[in-house]
C-alpha cells in the first residue's frame, strides 16, 4: 500500500532513480479553471486520492507547518531543475510539498495537481486509483517526511509540531511501588463504539484506572509477588497540533465481517487537556485546543469519499454563506426599485465592483444584469441609451473597453473612490461590495469554515460540524491546534506571506501564463461555427430547398465571433462573397426531412450573435429574401414542408396478370396547405383520405376525414413529418377501404403479410408465397418460413438473404437477418426477394456499382465489402469484378438526379470514413483523377452562330445529345429575328489547371487546346469566360489576374469561352447585358449587342434606361424596356414599375433591379422599343406565341395521360383478392 513512499529512505534525496517508469502526463486543451467566489483553491482527484487531498488541505491549513517547510531555501532542499543530475541531492517530497502550497496560495485555480507529488512518492498509476486510509496516510507521510528532512534545519519540523508523550503507570497497592513506561505519539486514536463522544473516550482512556485484583493480580517487582494494582494512562507532553483519530471501523466476529460505527460520536470545538494530563499545576491556557480541520469518510468499511472542513486561520479565502449573498442580490434588487436605478451607470457600476478581478465579458454583464436585478438591458435601458456596448463606448470615464471590445472593467478611480453625490443613496450597498478587498470583507465574529471536496471549496457555518457527529457521512479524524496559539497580523488575508522568493516568481509567471491561455480560449469558446446556405447555388423543388451541386460547394462552413453583431456577420459573408452582387438577406434555416426551410429572417444589425439567439451550428440561409432560382420562397414555421408518407392503390403486374398493388409514395406538402391538396399530388378528383393512429401496442387504426376537415391545413389535422396517408377511390367496392358497420376499418389493417418471391433460381412449386408478419417479426423467421412454403432446399438457410423489391422491380440492398422487419422500414404488404448469398454483416457494406458511360437502371453490379477498406482497394475489387482493365480509373458517388456526382478524392480513407452507406451506387468512372488542388474543367464554345465541320463530338455526361455534339438551347439574343440563329455549346475539351491559377492562364492553357487552335485566337484578351449552369452560360468571370479559387468553382464545374470583336475589362460593377431593337411594324428583333451598365450609382430602372438611351442615342423619355425570360417566353417592361416592398425594411432601397421580380444579372437580354416609330405594349414576337402553345400542349397532354391511366387502373382493379 502507498506504493514506495514506505521506501524513500535516501532516494528522495539523491534523485538518480527518481523519474524511471514515471508515467507519461498529458495536458488539457483548455487551461484550468480560476478560483471561485471563495479564493481558495481545491485539488484535483486523481480518480481515488480523496484522502489525500484531505490530508493535504489540512496540513496547507496548519500555516506553522506551512511555514516551517517555506523556510527551507533550495541550499538545503535543492532544486526540481537539478534533479536528473546524477551527483545533485535533491529532497523531492518536500520540494513538491513547498510547490503545492505555493500554488494553493498563489496560482488563479480552481484546483492544484497533486501529479508531481504522488510521482515523487513513486506511485503508479494503480495506486493513484486506489483509496486508502488517511489515517495510515497521515503517519506514513510524516515518516517519509522526517526521512527526507534528515540532515536539514528541518530534521525535527515533525517531531517539534505534532510529538506528544503518553505515560503508562501500574500503583502497587501494597508498597505503592510505581512502574512506569513511556510512549511517543503523533497521534491519538479514540475509541467510538460505546462511547457518547470524544471527551467521553479520553476520560476512559487517561482518567479511568484499571484494577488489577481477584483472578487477575498483578506481580509487583518490589514486593515480589502477586499483588492488588492499579493502572492509568496519562498524557505527559502535548504538542502544538493534536491529531486525533476516531476508530469507527470494527470488526463483527460473530457475523465475522467489517463495519462502520456510525452512531452519535460528539466533539467540541474547544477542548481542555488538562484533566487527561500528568501535570496540571500550569495555567488552563497550556491545555486549551481549538478544533481547525475535521476530515469526514462518507461510505462504508469497504469504500467511500474524504472531504474536509477546514477553519481558516489565516483569513485567506472569501468567507461568504449563501445567506449572505442572497441578502446582497435583495439588496441590488431593491437598488433596482428606487429612483435612482433609472441610471445605468449606477447598476452597472454595483455589478462591476461584485467582480473580484473588477472584469467582465460584454455578454456576460447583459447576463448578469439580468440576473441580479430581474429585468434586461433590451428592456430597461436601450430604447433610451442604446445597445450595451455602445453605452459602455459612450461613457469612457468610467467604463474600460479592451482593445476588441469584448471584456470591460471600471477604472481604477471608479473602483477606488467614495461614491459620488448623485449615488450618495446607495452608499451603504456600495460599501458592502465594493470597500473592502475579497478576505477582509466578512464579519470577524463568524469563524471562517469552509467545506473542501477535492476541487470544489465552499464556506460554511461553524454550526454545520455537528451535522458530522453521526451516520454514514461523519467524522474520522480531529485537528486541533492550542488556543494560545497566535497568528501575526501581517499574515492575515495575506497569501503571500513567508513565501520564498524564487516560487513567488514561479506562481507569477504561472498566472500570468494562465491569463493569457484563459484569454486564448475565451476567444475559442466564443466562436460559433455557422452554416452557410448559399442561395444562389440552390433550387427550389419538391417543396424544399435544395442544392443545385455537390452540398460541400452549397453549403461553406464559417467560424465566427458570437459577441460580434449581426452587421459584423453581413459584413464578413460579404467579403467572404466576393461575387455576390444586390441584397444579402440573412435568415434562420434549418434541415427538414423535405429539404432545408427557411424561418426568419434576422434583423436589428447592432444585435450580437447571441441577443439574436444564434446558436452554434446554426444554418443559416444566405439570399436576397424573396426568390431563390425564379421562385418565391414562403418562409415561416406556418408553411414549414412536410414529408407525408402516401398510401395508395396502382396496378402492376404484366398483361393478362395485372393486380392492384398497395404502394407507398412520399410527397411533400406545405404545413399550411389544405389537406384536400393530397388529391392534387397524386391527380385524383376525389376520394377518401384515412389518417394512422395506434390504438395500443398491437393495433393501428385507420381514421377517416371528414369532407368538411377537407379544407383544414396538415397542421390543423395533426399531421407532421412521416405521417401515413391512405387514399381510396369514393366509388370503390365493397371490397375497398370503405366503413364497415359504421366505423372506419380499412384492409390495411389486414395487411399482416409480406410477399416473397423466389428469385434463387431453383425451381419451386411456387413462385412466391405469403407469410404472415408483424412489425416485430425477425428477418430470419420470415426468411426461413419463406424457405419452407417455397419447398425449396434446406441448404438455402444457410446461404440466403431477403432482399426488398422496390416499385420499379429493383432488388434494394439485403436485410440483416437480426434487425426487426420495424428496424429494416419494411412496409406490410411489400415484396421481398428470396436471393442466394448471405446478407452482410454489420461491419460490412452492400454496394451497387456501374460504369458512368453507361449509367441506366439495371445496369448496376452488386458487390459486399468491409466498411473500413479504403476508396483505392474497393475500386480494385469493382474493377475486377465489371472486367475493367487498366489504372486510369476512379469512384465518383451517384447523385439524387441519378448522374455522375462528387469525386472520391482520398483514396487512402475508408468508405466508413467518407461516409458511405449500405444500398449507395457508387459509379467507376475512366480517367485519372486530378491532384488535390488541381481542376480538370470541361472547356466550350459558346457563339450565337452556328458553325459546323470544325468540333468533334462527345458523350458528356451533362449534356446526353446522341445526335451531335452541340447543346441547342435558348438563344441569348431572346427572341431573335428572322435572320437569327440559336445560341450553341460546343465541346472543346477538358483543361486540367490549379486552383492557384489566374483566370488569363487558365484562357492561355485552353487556347491551347486543339480545337481552339482552329479558330486562331490572337489573344487571351478576346476570350470571354461564363460559368455552365443547365446547359447555359451563367455567370460571368472577370478580372483576369484573379485566382480561380477565388472563384468557388468546385470539382464540378464547367466553363464555356466567348469570342470579343476588342478587349474588354470589366469592374466589379459592370453588368454586361444583351440588348436588342426592336424592329418597328415587325414582331422580331435586330441582332444582340453587349451593353456595359455601371451600376456604381444604383440598380435602379431609371438608370439603365439612361444607359440604353445614351447606348443607342435615342432620347430618354421615347424608349421602353423590357427584360426577356426564355423559360416563360415572357417580356417584364422595366420602364415603370413597383417592386415589392421587403417588410424586414422601411427605407427607401427597394428600388433595385437585383431583386424581384427582375433579378437582373450577367448576360440577361433587354428588349428595347423606340415610341417614336413603334408605340403599343407589346415586346413579344411570333417564336414567344410558338413557344408558349407549345408548353400548354405539353402540359395537357400530360394531364390526359394521366387521366388515361387512372382509368385504365379503375376498369382492370381486381376485387378483394387482389388486396389481401
Amino acid at each position: 500500500m502507498f506504493g514506495s513512499l514506505f521506501e524513500e529512505d535516501y532516494s528522495s534525496v539523491s534523485n538518480s532513480q527518481y523519474g524511471k517508469g514515471k508515467k507519461l502526463k498529458t495536458k488539457g486543451l483548455e487551461p484550468p479553471a480560476p478560483r471561485e467566489v471563495t479564493n481558495l483553491s481545491g485539488i484535483r482527484n486523481q480518480g481515488g486520492t480523496c484522502y489525500l487531498n484531505s490530508l493535504l488541505q489540512t496540513l496547507h491549513f496548519t500555516p506553522e507547518f506551512r511555514e516551517a517547510l517555506f523556510s527551507l531555501g533550495p541550499e538545503e532542499l535543492g532544486s526540481l531543475e537539478d534533479k536528473d543530475k546524477p551527483d545533485a541531492k535533491v529532497r523531492i517530497i518536500p520540494l513538491q510539498l513547498q510547490r503545492l502550497f505555493a500554488q494553493l496560495l498563489l496560482l488563479d485555480q480552481e484546483a492544484a495537481s497533486t501529479i508531481d507529488l504522488t510521482d515523487s512518492f513513486g506511485w503508479t498509476s494503480e495506486e493513484e486509483m486506489r483509496q486508502h486510509d488517511v489515517q495510515e496516510l497521515n503517519r506514513i507521510l510524516f515518516s517519509a517526511l522526517e526521512t527526507s528532512l534528515v540532515g536539514t534545519s528541518g530534521h525535527d519540523l515533525i517531531n517539534r509540531l505534532y510529538h506528544g508523550t503518553i505515560v503508562n503507570q501500574i500503583i502497587c497497592k501494597e508498597c505503592k511501588n510505581i512502574s512506569e513506561k513511556q510512549e511517543d505519539f503523533l497521534d491519538l486514536t479514540v475509541a467510538v463504539k460505546n462511547v457518547s463522544g470524544l471527551e467521553d473516550a479520553l476520560w476512559n482512556m487517561y482518567v479511568e484506572e484499571e484494577v488489577f485484583d481477584c483472578d487477575n493480580l498483578y506481580h509487583c517487582g518490589t514486593c515480589d509477588r502477586l499483588v492488588k494494582a492499579a493502572k492509568s494512562a496519562k498524557l505527559r507532553k502535548l504538542p502544538p497540533f493534536l491529531t486525533i483519530s476516531l476508530l469507527r471501523f470494527n470488526f463483527d466476529f460473530v457475523k465475522c465481517e467489517r463495519y462502520k460505527e456510525t452512531s452519535c460520536y460528539t466533539f467540541p470545538l474547544r477542548i481542555n487537556l488538562k484533566p487527561f494530563c500528568e501535570q496540571s499545576e500550569l495555567d488552563d491556557t497550556e491545555y486549551m485546543y481549538d478544533l481547525f480541520s475535521v476530515i469526514i469518510h462518507k461510505g462504508g468499511c469497504y469504500g467511500g469519499h474524504y472531504h474536509v472542513y477546514i477553519k481558516d486561520v489565516d483569513h485567506l479565502g472569501n468567507w461568504q454563506c449563501q445567506e449572505e449573498i442572497n441578502d446582497m442580490d435583495v439588496h441590488l434588487k431593491d437598488l433596482q426599485n428606487e429612483e435612482e436605478a433609472d441610471d445605468p451607470l449606477m447598476i452597472l457600476k454595483t455589478i462591476l465592483l461584485q467582480e473580484e478581478t473588477n472584469q467582465i465579458p460584454v455578454d456576460q454583464l447583459g447576463q448578469k444584469l439580468l440576473k441580479k436585478t430581474g429585468i434586461s438591458w433590451n428592456k430597461k435601458y436601450r430604447k433610451q441609451h442604446g445597445p450595451l456596448r455602445k453605452f459602455l463606448q459612450l461613457h469612457p470615464q468610467m467604463f474600460l473597453l479592451s482593445t476588441d471590445e469584448s471584456t470591460v472593467s471600471l477604472l481604477k478611480s471608479h473602483f477606488t473612490q467614495a461614491p459620488s453625490d448623485l449615488q450618495r443613496n446607495q452608499e451603504q450597498i456600495l460599501h458592502t461590495l465594493a470597500s473592502e478587498p475579497p478576505g477582509l470583507s466578512d464579519n470577524t465574529s463568524y469563524p471562517h469554515w469552509f467545506d473542501i471536496n477535492d476541487s470544489k471549496v465552499q464556506p460554511i457555518r461553524e454550526n454545520a460540524i455537528a451535522q458530522q457527529f453521526q451516520g454514514k457521512e461523519s467524522a474520522y479524524m480531529l485537528f486541533y491546534r492550542k488556543a494560545k496559539l497566535q497568528r501575526p497580523s501581517e499574515a492575515r488575508a495575506n497569501p503571500r506571506y513567508r513565501v520564498p522568493c524564487h516560487l513567488l516568481k514561479e506562481m507569477d509567471a504561472a498566472n500570468i501564463q494562465l491569463h493569457m491561455r484563459r484569454a486564448e480560449c475565451d476567444s475559442a469558446n466564443n466562436n460559433f461555427e455557422l452554416h452557410l446556405h448559399l442561395g444562389p447555388h440552390y433550387r427550389f423543388f419538391n417543396g424544399a430547398l435544395h442544392p443545385e451541386i455537390s452540398q460541400t460547394e452549397s453549403v461553406w462552413d464559417l467560424t465566427f465571433d458570437k459577441r460580434k453583431t449581426l452587421g459584423d456577420l453581413r459584413q464578413s459573408i460579404f467579403q467572404l462573397l466576393e461575387f455576390w452582387e444586390g441584397d444579402m438577406v440573412l435568415s434562420v434555416a434549418k434541415r427538414v426531412p423535405a429539404g432545408l426551410h427557411v424561418y426568419h429572417t434576422l434583423d436589428g444589425d447592432e444585435l450580437t450573435l447571441c441577443e439574436a439567439e444564434i446558436a452554434d451550428g446554426e444554418d443559416i440561409f444566405v439570399w436576397n429574401g424573396v426568390e431563390v432560382g425564379g421562385v418565391q420562397i414562403q418562409t415561416g414555421s406556418d408553411c414549414e414542408p412536410l414529408l407525408i408518407h402516401i398510401l395508395h392503390l396502382e396496378m402492376s403486374g404484366e398483361e393478362g396478370s395485372k393486380c392492384e398493388q398497395l404502394v407507398e409514395s412520399p410527397h411533400v406538402f406545405p404545413a399550411s396547405a389544405e389537406v384536400g391538396t393530397v388529391f392534387t399530388a397524386l391527380t385524383i378528383p376525389v376520394g377518401v383520405l384515412l389518417t394512422n393512429s395506434v390504438e395500443s401496442a398491437d393495433e393501428e387504426c385507420w381514421t377517416a376525414i371528414p369532407k368538411e376537415d377537407m379544407k383544414k391545413t396538415f397542421r390543423e389535422q395533426g399531421l407532421r413529418n412521416g405521417s401515413l396517408i391512405l387514399v381510396q377511390d369514393a366509388d370503390s367496392d365493397d371490397n375497398s377501404l370503405l366503413p364497415r358497420q359504421g366505423r372506419w376499418t380499412s384492409s390495411v389493417d389486414e395487411l399482416n403479410w409480406l410477399q416473397v418471391k423466389n428469385l434463387c433460381q431453383l425451381e419451386s412449386e411456387e413462385e412466391q408465397v405469403q407469410i404472415a408478419a408483424t412489425m416485430h417479426t425477425v428477418v430470419f423467421d420470415i426468411r426461413i418460413k419463406a424457405i419452407k412454403e417455397l419447398k425449396l432446399m434446406k441448404e438455402l438457410a444457410e446461404n440466403s438473404c431477403l432482399r426488398p423489391i422496390d416499385r420499379n422491380g429493383k432488388l434494394l440492398c439485403p436485410v440483416p437477418d437480426a434487425w426487426t422487419l420495424e428496424e429494416a422500414e419494411v412496409k406490410m404488404g411489400s415484396s421481398l426477394g428470396l436471393c442466394l448469398g448471405k446478407a452482410p454483416t454489420s461491419s460490412q457494406l452492400f454496394l451497387f456499382f456501374a460504369l458512368a458511360s453507361d449509367i441506366h437502371p439495371g445496369a448496376e453490379m452488386e458487390v459486399i465489402v468491409e466498411e473500413t477498406l479504403s476508396v483505392r482497394d474497393c475500386l480494385k475489387i469493382m474493377l475486377e469484378k465489371s472486367g475493367q482493365q487498366g489504372e486510369r480509373w476512379h469512384l465518383r458517388k451517384m447523385d439524387w438526379c441519378y448522374e455522375a456526382g462528387e469525386p472520391l478524392c482520398e483514396e487512402d480513407a475508408t468508405l466508413k470514413e467518407l461516409m458511405i452507406c449500405s444500398g449507395d451506387t457508387l459509379l467507376l468512372t475512366e480517367g485519372e483523377l486530378p491532384p488535390l488542388g488541381f481542376l480538370k474543367v470541361p472547356i466550350w464554345w459558346y457563339q450565337p452562330a452556328r458553325l459546323s465541320g470544325l468540333w468533334e463530338s462527345r458523350d458528356h455526361s451533362n449534356c446526353a445529345s446522341p445526335q451531335g455534339s452541340s447543346w441547342a438551347s435558348a438563344p441569348s439574343q431572346g427572341a431573335p429575328g428572322p435572320e437569327t440563329a440559336d445560341v450553341t455549346l460546343l465541346y472543346l475539351g477538358d483543361v486540367e489547371i490549379s486552383e492557384e491559377a489566374t483566370l488569363v492562364e487558365l484562357k492561355s492553357k485552353a487556347m491551347a487546346l486543339t480545337s481552339l487552335s482552329k479558330l486562331a485566337v490572337q489573344s487571351p484578351a478576346l476570350l470571354r469566360v461564363w460559368t455552365v449552369e443547365s446547359k447555359r452560360p451563367s455567370r460571368l468571370l472577370r478580372i483576369d489576374r484573379r485566382q480561380l479559387k477565388e472563384y468557388r468553382l468546385g470539382r464540378r464545374a464547367e466553363l464555356c469561352l466567348e469570342l470579343l470583336q476588342k478587349e474588354e475589362d470589366l469592374g466589379p460593377r459592370d453588368v454586361l447585358l444583351r440588348t436588342q431593337l426592336r424592329i418597328p411594324g415587325e414582331r422580331a428583333y435586330t441582332l444582340a449587342l453587349d451593353l456595359v451598365w455601371d451600376t456604381t450609382r444604383g440598380w435602379t430602372a431609371g438608370s439603365l434606361r439612361q444607359r440604353v438611351a445614351d447606348f443607342y442615342s435615342l432620347p430618354v423619355e421615347k424608349i421602353e424596356i423590357a427584360k426577356y425570360f426564355p423559360e416563360k417566353f415572357e417580356w417584364l417592361p422595366i420602364s415603370s414599375w413597383n417592386q415589392q416592398v421587403a417588410k424586414r425594411k422601411k427605407k427607401k432601397n427597394q428600388d433595385t433591379l437585383q431583386g424581384g421580380p427582375y433579378y437582373l444579372k450577367d448576360g440577361d437580354t433587354i428588349g428595347i422599343k423606340n415610341l417614336l416609330f413603334d408605340d403599343d405594349d407589346d415586346f413579344s414576337t411570333i417564336r414567344d406565341d410558338i413557344g408558349k402553345e407549345n408548353q400548354k400542349q405539353l402540359a395537357l397532354e400530360k394531364k390526359k395521360r394521366s387521366r388515361v391511366q387512372r382509368a385504365l387502373c379503375s376498369v382492370n382493379a381486381r376485387p378483394a383478392a387482389t388486396v389481401p
